[in-house]
Protein backbone atom coordinates (compact mmCIF):
# COMPACT_ATOMS: atom_id res chain seq x y z
CA UNK A 1 0.00 0.00 0.00
CA UNK A 2 2.80 2.36 0.96
CA UNK A 3 4.74 1.40 -2.16
CA UNK A 4 1.88 2.33 -4.48
CA UNK A 5 1.45 5.63 -2.62
CA UNK A 6 5.17 6.43 -3.01
CA UNK A 7 5.01 5.60 -6.72
CA UNK A 8 2.03 7.94 -7.22
CA UNK A 9 3.85 10.75 -5.39
CA UNK A 10 7.00 10.25 -7.51
CA UNK A 11 4.92 10.44 -10.70
CA UNK A 12 3.22 13.59 -9.41
CA UNK A 13 6.58 15.21 -8.61
CA UNK A 14 7.85 14.40 -12.10
CA UNK A 15 4.72 15.89 -13.65
CA UNK A 16 4.96 19.13 -11.64
CA UNK A 17 8.69 19.44 -12.43
CA UNK A 18 7.88 19.16 -16.13
CA UNK A 19 5.22 21.88 -15.81
CA UNK A 20 7.64 24.04 -13.83
CA UNK A 21 10.20 23.85 -16.66
CA UNK A 22 7.57 25.08 -19.12
CA UNK A 23 6.41 27.98 -16.94
CA UNK A 24 10.02 28.99 -16.23
CA UNK A 25 10.82 28.97 -19.95
CA UNK A 26 7.72 31.07 -20.74
CA UNK A 27 8.69 33.52 -17.99
CA UNK A 28 12.17 33.93 -19.52
CA UNK A 29 10.74 34.42 -23.02
CA UNK A 30 8.29 37.05 -21.74
CA UNK A 31 11.09 38.84 -19.88
CA UNK A 32 13.21 38.98 -23.04
CA UNK A 33 10.28 40.34 -25.08
CA UNK A 34 9.23 42.92 -22.50
CA UNK A 35 12.10 45.36 -23.07
CA UNK A 36 11.36 45.60 -26.81
CA UNK A 37 7.62 45.87 -26.17
CA UNK A 38 8.12 48.76 -23.71
CA UNK A 39 10.45 50.52 -26.13
CA UNK A 40 7.91 50.20 -28.94
CA UNK A 41 5.17 51.48 -26.63
CA UNK A 42 7.21 54.57 -25.65
CA UNK A 43 8.06 55.31 -29.28
CA UNK A 44 4.37 55.23 -30.25
CA UNK A 45 3.26 57.87 -27.73
CA UNK A 46 4.72 61.16 -29.13
CA UNK A 47 2.74 61.05 -32.39
CA UNK A 48 -0.48 60.17 -30.56
CA UNK A 49 0.09 63.03 -28.10
CA UNK A 50 0.87 65.68 -30.74
CA UNK A 51 -2.01 64.62 -33.01
CA UNK A 52 -4.43 64.76 -30.07
CA UNK A 53 -3.27 68.25 -29.12
CA UNK A 54 -3.80 69.41 -32.71
CA UNK A 55 -7.20 67.74 -32.81
CA UNK A 56 -8.34 69.27 -29.52
CA UNK A 57 -7.21 72.72 -30.67
CA UNK A 58 -9.40 72.42 -33.75
CA UNK A 59 -12.28 70.89 -31.78
CA UNK A 60 -12.30 73.85 -29.37
CA UNK A 61 -13.28 76.13 -32.26
CA UNK A 62 -15.89 73.83 -33.81
CA UNK A 63 -19.40 72.78 -32.90
CA UNK A 64 -21.70 69.89 -33.77
CA UNK A 65 -23.28 71.85 -36.64
CA UNK A 66 -19.99 72.19 -38.52
CA UNK A 67 -18.62 68.63 -38.27
CA UNK A 68 -20.19 65.15 -37.89
CA UNK A 69 -17.37 64.12 -35.57
CA UNK A 70 -18.86 66.19 -32.73
CA UNK A 71 -22.53 65.42 -33.33
CA UNK A 72 -24.09 63.52 -30.43
CA UNK A 73 -26.68 61.03 -31.63
CA UNK A 74 -29.05 58.70 -29.90
CA UNK A 75 -26.96 55.57 -29.41
CA UNK A 76 -28.81 52.81 -31.24
CA UNK A 77 -25.67 50.92 -32.16
CA UNK A 78 -22.10 51.11 -30.91
CA UNK A 79 -18.77 49.98 -32.30
CA UNK A 80 -16.01 48.72 -30.00
CA UNK A 81 -12.37 48.45 -30.99
CA UNK A 82 -11.27 45.68 -28.62
CA UNK A 83 -7.58 44.85 -28.16
CA UNK A 84 -6.69 41.65 -26.32
CA UNK A 85 -4.09 38.90 -26.70
CA UNK A 86 -3.17 36.25 -29.19
CA UNK A 87 -2.69 33.58 -26.51
CA UNK A 88 -3.76 32.84 -22.96
CA UNK A 89 -1.58 32.08 -19.91
CA UNK A 90 -1.47 35.78 -19.02
CA UNK A 91 -3.50 35.82 -15.82
CA UNK A 92 -6.68 37.87 -16.12
CA UNK A 93 -5.40 39.99 -19.02
CA UNK A 94 -7.91 38.83 -21.66
CA UNK A 95 -10.82 38.22 -19.28
CA UNK A 96 -10.58 41.75 -17.82
CA UNK A 97 -10.86 43.31 -21.29
CA UNK A 98 -13.95 41.26 -22.14
CA UNK A 99 -15.56 42.09 -18.78
CA UNK A 100 -15.02 45.80 -19.45
CA UNK A 101 -16.75 45.53 -22.85
CA UNK A 102 -19.72 43.65 -21.35
CA UNK A 103 -20.09 46.16 -18.51
CA UNK A 104 -19.93 49.18 -20.82
CA UNK A 105 -22.19 47.77 -23.55
CA UNK A 106 -25.13 46.90 -21.33
CA UNK A 107 -28.17 46.18 -23.49
CA UNK A 108 -27.07 48.40 -26.40
CA UNK A 109 -26.48 46.50 -29.67
CA UNK A 110 -22.88 46.65 -30.80
CA UNK A 111 -20.34 45.47 -33.33
CA UNK A 112 -16.64 44.86 -32.76
CA UNK A 113 -13.38 45.51 -34.55
CA UNK A 114 -11.27 42.82 -32.84
CA UNK A 115 -7.49 42.83 -32.48
CA UNK A 116 -5.91 39.62 -31.21
CA UNK A 117 -6.94 36.01 -31.75
CA UNK A 118 -8.56 35.72 -28.31
CA UNK A 119 -10.77 38.72 -29.13
CA UNK A 120 -11.86 37.21 -32.44
CA UNK A 121 -12.65 33.84 -30.80
CA UNK A 122 -14.55 35.48 -27.94
CA UNK A 123 -16.91 37.59 -30.02
CA UNK A 124 -17.39 34.90 -32.66
CA UNK A 125 -18.59 32.69 -29.81
CA UNK A 126 -20.99 35.46 -28.70
CA UNK A 127 -22.23 35.84 -32.31
CA UNK A 128 -21.34 39.55 -32.37
CA UNK A 129 -20.86 41.21 -35.75
CA UNK A 130 -17.13 41.58 -36.51
CA UNK A 131 -15.85 44.30 -38.86
CA UNK A 132 -12.62 42.40 -39.54
CA UNK A 133 -11.50 38.85 -38.71
CA UNK A 134 -7.90 38.99 -39.94
CA UNK A 135 -6.14 40.81 -37.08
CA UNK A 136 -4.84 37.78 -35.17
CA UNK A 137 -1.52 39.33 -34.12
CA UNK A 138 -1.21 42.47 -32.00
CA UNK A 139 2.57 42.04 -31.68
CA UNK A 140 3.33 42.78 -35.33
CA UNK A 141 0.50 45.24 -35.98
CA UNK A 142 1.91 47.92 -38.27
CA UNK A 143 1.18 51.63 -38.56
CA UNK A 144 -0.18 51.24 -42.10
CA UNK A 145 -2.76 48.71 -40.92
CA UNK A 146 -3.89 51.05 -38.13
CA UNK A 147 -4.38 53.91 -40.60
CA UNK A 148 -6.41 51.62 -42.87
CA UNK A 149 -8.57 50.63 -39.93
CA UNK A 150 -8.98 54.29 -38.94
CA UNK A 151 -10.35 55.19 -42.38
CA UNK A 152 -12.68 52.17 -42.25
CA UNK A 153 -14.02 53.20 -38.84
CA UNK A 154 -14.52 56.84 -39.87
CA UNK A 155 -16.40 55.75 -42.99
CA UNK A 156 -18.70 53.54 -40.92
CA UNK A 157 -19.37 56.35 -38.46
CA UNK A 158 -20.20 58.82 -41.22
CA UNK A 159 -22.51 56.31 -42.87
CA UNK A 160 -24.42 55.86 -39.60
CA UNK A 161 -23.48 52.19 -39.14
CA UNK A 162 -22.87 53.07 -35.46
CA UNK A 163 -23.42 56.14 -33.31
CA UNK A 164 -20.43 55.80 -31.00
CA UNK A 165 -16.91 54.49 -31.44
CA UNK A 166 -15.27 53.16 -28.26
CA UNK A 167 -11.74 51.83 -27.72
CA UNK A 168 -11.16 49.13 -25.08
CA UNK A 169 -7.54 48.24 -24.35
CA UNK A 170 -5.07 47.67 -21.50
CA UNK A 171 -2.60 50.35 -20.53
CA UNK A 172 0.81 49.53 -19.08
CA UNK A 173 1.20 51.15 -15.66
CA UNK A 174 4.21 49.23 -14.33
CA UNK A 175 5.71 45.75 -14.36
CA UNK A 176 3.18 44.69 -11.74
CA UNK A 177 0.17 46.77 -12.77
CA UNK A 178 -1.93 46.93 -15.96
CA UNK A 179 -5.26 48.75 -16.23
CA UNK A 180 -8.14 48.24 -18.67
CA UNK A 181 -9.38 51.48 -20.18
CA UNK A 182 -12.60 52.29 -22.02
CA UNK A 183 -12.13 55.40 -24.16
CA UNK A 184 -14.72 57.09 -26.37
CA UNK A 185 -13.18 58.06 -29.71
CA UNK A 186 -16.28 59.35 -31.52
CA UNK A 187 -18.11 61.64 -31.15
CA UNK A 188 -15.42 63.97 -29.84
CA UNK A 189 -16.22 66.14 -26.86
CA UNK A 190 -14.93 69.69 -26.45
CA UNK A 191 -12.21 70.12 -23.82
CA UNK A 192 -13.69 71.44 -20.58
CA UNK A 193 -11.13 74.21 -20.19
CA UNK A 194 -11.77 75.83 -23.58
CA UNK A 195 -12.86 79.13 -21.95
CA UNK A 196 -9.52 79.35 -20.17
CA UNK A 197 -7.54 79.60 -23.42
CA UNK A 198 -5.50 82.78 -23.77
CA UNK A 199 -4.31 82.04 -27.30
CA UNK A 200 -6.69 81.77 -30.26
CA UNK A 201 -5.37 79.99 -33.33
CA UNK A 202 -6.49 81.27 -36.72
CA UNK A 203 -7.01 78.39 -39.14
CA UNK A 204 -6.78 78.36 -42.90
CA UNK A 205 -8.76 76.37 -44.00
CA UNK A 206 -11.48 76.39 -41.32
CA UNK A 207 -11.21 74.36 -38.08
CA UNK A 208 -13.92 71.98 -39.34
CA UNK A 209 -11.97 71.26 -42.53
CA UNK A 210 -8.77 70.79 -40.54
CA UNK A 211 -10.60 68.36 -38.25
CA UNK A 212 -11.73 66.39 -41.29
CA UNK A 213 -8.12 66.10 -42.47
CA UNK A 214 -6.54 65.38 -39.08
CA UNK A 215 -9.06 62.82 -37.83
CA UNK A 216 -7.76 59.78 -39.83
CA UNK A 217 -4.19 60.50 -38.72
CA UNK A 218 -5.22 60.98 -35.10
CA UNK A 219 -7.36 57.84 -35.03
CA UNK A 220 -4.71 55.72 -36.76
CA UNK A 221 -2.05 56.93 -34.33
CA UNK A 222 -4.36 56.30 -31.39
CA UNK A 223 -5.04 52.71 -32.48
CA UNK A 224 -1.34 52.02 -32.99
CA UNK A 225 -0.41 53.51 -29.59
CA UNK A 226 -3.16 51.50 -27.85
CA UNK A 227 -2.03 48.29 -29.58
CA UNK A 228 1.58 48.87 -28.43
CA UNK A 229 0.36 49.64 -24.91
CA UNK A 230 -1.79 46.50 -24.86
CA UNK A 231 1.00 44.26 -26.13
CA UNK A 232 3.42 45.52 -23.46
CA UNK A 233 0.68 44.91 -20.87
CA UNK A 234 0.07 41.39 -22.17
CA UNK A 235 3.76 40.47 -22.01
CA UNK A 236 4.06 41.92 -18.50
CA UNK A 237 0.91 40.07 -17.34
CA UNK A 238 2.20 36.80 -18.84
CA UNK A 239 5.59 37.24 -17.17
CA UNK A 240 3.92 37.82 -13.80
CA UNK A 241 1.56 34.88 -14.27
CA UNK A 242 4.39 32.51 -15.23
CA UNK A 243 6.51 33.76 -12.34
CA UNK A 244 3.67 32.99 -9.91
CA UNK A 245 3.08 29.59 -11.55
CA UNK A 246 6.79 28.73 -11.26
CA UNK A 247 6.85 29.67 -7.57
CA UNK A 248 3.66 27.70 -6.90
CA UNK A 249 5.13 24.67 -8.68
CA UNK A 250 8.27 24.92 -6.53
CA UNK A 251 6.16 24.99 -3.36
CA UNK A 252 4.09 22.05 -4.58
CA UNK A 253 7.24 20.01 -5.29
CA UNK A 254 8.54 20.74 -1.77
CA UNK A 255 5.25 19.55 -0.25
CA UNK A 256 5.21 16.41 -2.40
CA UNK A 257 8.80 15.55 -1.47
CA UNK A 258 7.91 15.94 2.19
CA UNK A 259 4.97 13.56 1.70
CA UNK A 260 7.23 11.14 -0.19
CA UNK A 261 9.80 11.11 2.63
CA UNK A 262 7.09 10.51 5.21
CA UNK A 263 5.66 7.66 3.14
CA UNK A 264 9.13 6.13 2.75
CA UNK A 265 9.80 6.41 6.47
CA UNK A 266 6.43 4.78 7.14
CA UNK A 267 7.30 1.93 4.76
CA UNK A 268 10.70 1.40 6.42
CA UNK A 269 9.15 1.41 9.89
CA UNK A 270 6.55 -1.13 8.76
CA UNK A 271 9.25 -3.42 7.32
CA UNK A 272 11.32 -3.24 10.53
CA UNK A 273 8.21 -4.02 12.59
CA UNK A 274 7.44 -7.05 10.41
CA UNK A 275 11.05 -8.31 10.66
CA UNK A 276 11.07 -7.94 14.46
CA UNK A 277 7.70 -9.66 14.72
CA UNK A 278 8.94 -12.52 12.54
CA UNK A 279 12.12 -12.93 14.59
CA UNK A 280 10.15 -13.16 17.85
CA UNK A 281 8.18 -16.07 16.46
Amino acid sequence: MAGSSMKAIKLRIKSVESTMQITKAMQLVATSKLRRAKERMENSKPFATVSRETLMEAVSQCDAQTTPFMEKREVKNRCYVVIAGERGLAGGYNANVFKAVAAHAGDTPYCVLPMGKKTIDKFQHLHVKLLDESLFHVEGLGVSICFRLANQLIEGYKNGDYDELVLVYTTFQSMMSQEVRVEQLLPIEKPEDEDARNVVTIYEPSPAELLEQVMPDYLGGRLYSAACDSYASEISARRNAMDSATKNAGEMISDLRLKFNRARQGAITQEITEIVAGAEH
